[in-house]
């Protein structure tokens, strides 16, 4: 079995960031998550509120994932 500190640092680290920075980010992409699923339950219930927050929180959280780390590569992201 890896060492505790391996588990706890080697993905961070392989992201670029620390510990606590991959904890806040993630943490933060968490919350965001949920703030969306809650909308798009409302959005689910009565179709006339958030028809389009839902989408758009969605699509800002995959700029912020994928394309702040892979702008260069990934064919979805703008230059």
């Amino acid at each position: 079995m890896k060492a505790l500190t391996v588990l706890f640092s080697e993905h961070p680290q392989s992201v670029g960031e620390t510990y606590g920075q991959h904890l806040m980010a993630a943490g933060r992409f968490g919350v965001m998550l949920l703030s969306a699923a809650v909308v798009c339950l409302v959005h689910a219930v009565f179709p006339f509120l958030f028809e389009k927050t839902g989408s758009r929180m969605i699509t800002q959280l995959y700029q912020k994932m994928v394309c702040a780390r892979q702008r260069e590569t990934h064919p979805d992201c703008v230059k």
